[in-house]
């Protein structure tokens, strides 16, 4: 439901013409079921001539009810068409858990 929630969102204020959100939650020490951690690959030319900085804090914006509630953590991918197209469709793997394991 809330990965859901993002991407709507993300689709509406950005226009991408690539989208992938994925629910990272399992690798993290939550309860099972628990959306909290999400990984965010979006490429969109809403973001040319932004710096990393610029393009995060208008997600953050657009995102600011599901990171007021219960989304613990957002690692973002924003790149510009040309950006990913020198990228080869390739993503850098999210770093492992520092509290490994999930909860009874």
């Amino acid at each position: 439901m809330v990965r859901g929630q993002i991407e709507e969102k993300l689709r509406k204020a950005f226009s991408p013409v690539y989208l992938e959100v994925q629910d990272e939650s399992y690798r993290h020490n939550v309860p099972a079921g628990s959306e909290s951690h999400f990984k965010v690959i979006i490429v969109s030319d809403s973001f040319a001539n932004q710096r990393f900085l610029m393009r995060h804090r208008a997600i953050y914006g657009v995102l600011a009810d599901e990171l007021a509630g219960s989304v613990h953590a957002l690692a973002l991918h924003t790149y510009t068409v040309k950006e990913w197209e020198g990228l080869r469709d390739t993503v850098p793997a999210s770093p492992d858990c520092r509290g490994a394991g999930t909860m009874a």
